[in-house]
Formats: C-alpha cells, structure tokens, sequence
C-alpha cells in the first residue's frame, strides 16, 4: 500500500465517542444524585443533633435547680414549673407551642426578656409529685418530658428531679 491509499484506522470513531459520552454522563449523574443525597443527610442530622443537645442541656439546668430547689409550685399548669431556687430567686420555665419554644422567666425581674433555653419543641410537659402534709401541700419531684423536632425527625427527652428538701 502506498501512503495516498493507505487508511486512517487509529482512533475511535463518532459512534464510540458518543457511546462513551452517554455512559460517563450517566454516571456523573449518579454521582451527583448520591452526592446531594449525602448533603440533605448530613444537614438533616446536623439539625436534630444540634436540637436534642440543647434540650438536654435544658433538662440538665432544670434538673438541677429543680434539686436544689427551695420550694416548687403545686399550682403550676403541665406547661410550666415555677419555683424559688437556693439563690431565693424566683424563676419559671415555661413551654410556649406557638412560638415552639421553651422559655426561662425571672419572676423576681419584670423588666428583662424572657431567655429562651431551646428551640424547635414540639411538645412538653411538667408532671409533679404533689404530697400534702399536715397543712403544707409540696412538690416532692418532677418529671420532664420535651420532644424537639427537626425537619420530620422527633426525638423526645425525659428526666426527673427529686427536690431535695421535701425529702423529709
């Protein structure tokens, strides 16, 4: 064969570079789709961790003034615990469902805001042990129960405290 005759046969041809073209796209669509998948997961585990840690640190605060505490209200609605702390101080937690928070108020200091403790709640509730002795009715313990939320995940937290000083 003469090099005026001879044929170019190294390369691919247009069929195999279209071929290859569509397999390749096909597969950076698959990767782009269990990319993204891995992105709403990861945000959506982000949101319910950062929820559930601030409703656990809530619950440890409450607990633990709950524990300490002077005297608790009998009286309070299943949304709210009030009480006097150590301190002598006048607080009260209190859930609001509108606004899905849930709400530490100084009742001793009418003039400042309200501090919100933790966002995101669903659902709360304050169950107490009321005892009633001679003519003194206490609040013996407490139990917390709060569910925070997160896109469609739910988690509910629970503890209880025990106030120490109407163990007697």
């Amino acid at each position: 064969m003469s090099e005026k005759t001879k044929k170019f046969t190294a390369g691919f041809t247009i069929a195999e570079v279209l071929i290859a073209l569509a397999v390749v796209s096909i597969l950076l669509a698959a990767v782009a789709v269990a990319f993204n998948a891995s992105a709403i997961n990861y945000r959506e585990n982000s949101d319910i961790f950062k929820a559930v840690n601030s409703a656990r640190q809530a619950l440890f605060r409450m607990t633990t003034q709950l524990r300490t505490a002077d005297a608790v209200n009998p009286d309070s609605l299943s949304n709210e615990c009030s009480l006097i702390t150590a301190g002598g101080d006048g607080i009260t937690y209190r859930y609001n469902s509108s606004a899905k928070r849930l709400y530490l108020v100084t009742n001793d200091i009418t003039t400042d805001s309200d501090y919100v403790l933790c966002d995101n709640v669903t659902a709360m509730t304050f169950t107490k042990d009321i005892v009633t002795e001679g003519s003194q009715t206490k609040v013996r313990s407490v139990q917390i129960s709060i569910t925070v939320a997160a896109g469609d995940i739910r988690q509910t937290l629970s503890a209880a405290a025990v106030i120490r000083r109407n163990l007697n």
